[in-house]
């Protein structure tokens, strides 16, 4: 591995399925015949260097497809990746299904610890080859929904908008000027209605076939294992999800109330809900360049390990944060294993978005930097709800730092910026349970699917009030959120992340220092133990275990001073 390497640099060999055989052959022919620990350890060195080798080529295949959705060589090259990659799964499995055997067990075990052995076991569970098709599939209708999502070209203000760009004009303080882009960027789903439900008809659809064949009742078992999710359940979400309906529902009623007497507004309306003040949100005080050049200086002063590993992601390139047209939406974290150095990609739009997202994949691109060196590839990463600590604590330990990018709206920013966070959780719940009630009724109709995002909203977010913005009245508004397509069943993840953030937050009041120590010890940590087990190491509670959310909301309901 060359941790000097430029992004320019990386350009790892595309795989063919019958080369990738002949590895994974000889890897488990060495593991058949291995009679020592030495001969076992030397199998699993060659199958890691395997495994690193494939994930940065479909890393790279995917980053390069999401920063041009319309370039043609690009998409050929996802197509391809997309087709390749549920046959070397099942490659995968073999070999883990031979590691799980008592006597390669113990050696490896010793190295890696036990946690590999239960991640392995979701991935065992979650396959089998009489799904390779269905997974090709399903990758070809996530790619069209991200392709469709990136061609829009909104008219507004003279000027042509991508889905991105618009939120601009989403959080102006001109309330004419807000209610008029929610309705072109809204007109862009009405115009696309019948795809949109086409494809999630026809995603919801393949994944309930997939788990049957698997031999669950329906997706949501699947999606569990698929999630990796190897200390809680369905159940435990479930119960989660009410504790939110209890605890965070009536304050994020109280902060839209507010925000409506602030406004000078009898009711917030939905495009409302992006401002706070009748002066606008906060902005950054400059442009990209300057915003990642004051980045740098307030990292460098939060740690030194932080500020040189910012300092080397700007010198070897390995962010794009700029918007452009065919672009994807949103923002992720990707990282090149055999490179060892992660990779961030981001819309900047003009807004406080920017800080907050740049911020955000920081954390996560941190983590896998502090964890680059675990011993096997599965623990580069933590499981969804524990990577997404990472992120959002990031955005906390910042917040002594705001001067710098927002000058005199600093104390503005952390107090919707805490807001937000509050208000987000109800939210996130009400993705989670749409989707389960969606794939435990996978022949539902479209509309039947918009009655049930209209239950969630009437459960979770009980102030929302649309207006004559015809397409989220009629309960479209989860069309819009990429996981639903993408990444079903991850939604609720960030909002079990958000609960601990907010408890790194609030111990951060109290003594920054050993709070910051906690949270880089935790990144180190990467996915070496599941969700429960890492946030006890790092002293913080569960969101699964009764009072967790109401601490965390009186530390905020006094900070807002609710």
């Amino acid at each position: 591995m060359n941790n000097g390497t430029l992004f320019s640099d990386i350009s790892p060999q595309t795989p063919t399925y019958e080369g990738a055989a002949q590895q994974y052959a000889e890897i488990r022919r060495l593991l058949d015949a291995a009679q020592t620990k030495e001969q076992r350890l030397r199998a699993f060195a060659q199958w890691e260097q395997l495994r690193r080798q494939i994930e940065s080529w479909s890393s790279l295949t995917m980053l390069r497809f999401s920063q041009d959705t319309q370039n043609a060589s690009y998409s050929a090259a996802r197509q391809y990746c997309d087709a390749l990659l549920p046959r070397l799964t099942e490659l995968e499995v073999g070999v883990k299904r031979t590691l799980l055997a008592p006597q390669h067990r113990e050696d490896i075990e010793q190295i890696v610890g036990r946690h590999a052995f239960d991640l392995w076991r979701c991935d065992i569970a979650a396959f089998d080859p009489a799904i390779t098709g269905d997974l090709q599939r399903e990758a070809t209708l996530t790619a069209r929904y991200t392709e469709l999502l990136a061609s829009a070209d909104l008219p507004f203000d003279g000027q042509r908008l991508n889905l991105q760009t618009i939120k601009r004009f989403t959080q102006d303080p001109d309330r004419a000027v807000r209610h008029a882009a929610e309705q072109v960027r809204w007109s862009f789903f009405g115009e696309h209605k019948s795809e949109l439900d086409d494809l999630y008809g026809d995603l919801v659809r393949l994944r309930h076939s997939m788990a049957r064949k698997l031999g669950y009742g329906d997706y949501i078992g699947l999606g569990y294992r698929r999630m990796r999710r190897v200390d809680y359940d369905d159940a435990d979400v479930e119960r989660y999800r009410d504790e939110i309906v209890r605890t965070v529902v009536p304050i994020a009623q109280e902060i839209i109330t507010r925000k409506a007497d602030k406004l000078g507004l009898k009711e917030a309306m939905y495009w409302d809900e992006s401002v706070s003040d009748p002066r606008g949100n906060a902005i950054p005080l400059g442009d990209h360049d300057w915003i990642l050049a004051r980045a740098q200086e307030m990292f460098a002063d939060m740690d030194a390990s932080l500020g040189q590993f910012y300092r080397m992601m700007l010198d070897r390139h390995l962010m794009d944060m700029r918007n452009r047209p065919s672009k994807a939406g949103g923002g992720f974290c990707t990282s090149f294993p055999s490179y060892a150095v992660p990779y961030i990609f981001a819309n900047f739009n003009g807004t406080k978005d920017d800080v907050d997202v740049l911020i955000h994949e920081i954390g996560h691109a941190f983590q896998n930097w502090q964890s680059r060196d675990r011993a096997v590839t599965d623990y580069f990463w933590p499981t969804s709800e524990s990577a997404e600590i990472h992120s959002m604590s990031m955005e906390y330990f910042t917040w002594p730092y705001m001067e710098r990018l927002f000058g005199p709206q600093a104390a503005a920013y952390r107090k919707e910026h805490l807001a937000e966070a509050l208000l987000f959780l109800p939210y996130g719940a009400a993705v989670d349970h749409f989707q389960h009630l969606v794939y435990a009724q996978p022949d539902a109709t479209p509309a039947q699917r918009n009655a049930m995002w209209q239950q969630m909203e009437a459960r979770y977010l009980p102030w929302r009030r649309y207006g004559d913005i015809a397409y989220p009245a009629g309960g479209g508004l989860w069309q819009a959120k990429q996981h639903i397509y993408v990444s079903p069943l991850y939604y609720v993840d960030y909002t079990l992340a958000s609960c601990c953030a907010l408890q790194f937050w609030a111990k951060s009041q109290g003594d920054y220092g050993a709070a910051l120590a906690d949270y880089v010890a935790l990144c180190r940590r990467g996915g070496e133990a599941p969700f429960r087990e890492l946030t006890r190491s790092a002293g913080l509670q569960s969101p699964f275990e009764p009072g967790a959310m109401e601490h965390v909301v009186a530390h905020a309901r006094e900070a807002l001073a609710l």
